[in-house]
């Protein structure tokens, strides 16, 4: 599996870190979502997919 965020779009709610605080995480200011693990293992699908319905901007999305 293959994350990307569509960095144009999030902002900041931290929705995806609170859901899968293995794959996000905040920037330092607190305002944008930053990918850890571009590639996570397919064992975290299940966080990853809770954080995408969870975004409420819908920035987040996964590709395989």
């Amino acid at each position: 599996m293959k994350i990307h965020i569509e960095y144009g779009m999030c902002d900041g709610h931290g929705e995806c870190v609170i859901a899968a605080p293995e794959v996000f995480d905040l920037n330092d200011d607190g305002d944008e979502a930053v990918l850890l693990d571009a590639s996570p293992a397919e064992e975290l699908r299940g966080k990853v997919n809770a954080a995408i319905k969870l975004c409420p901007v819908a920035a987040i999305r996964v590709e395989g």
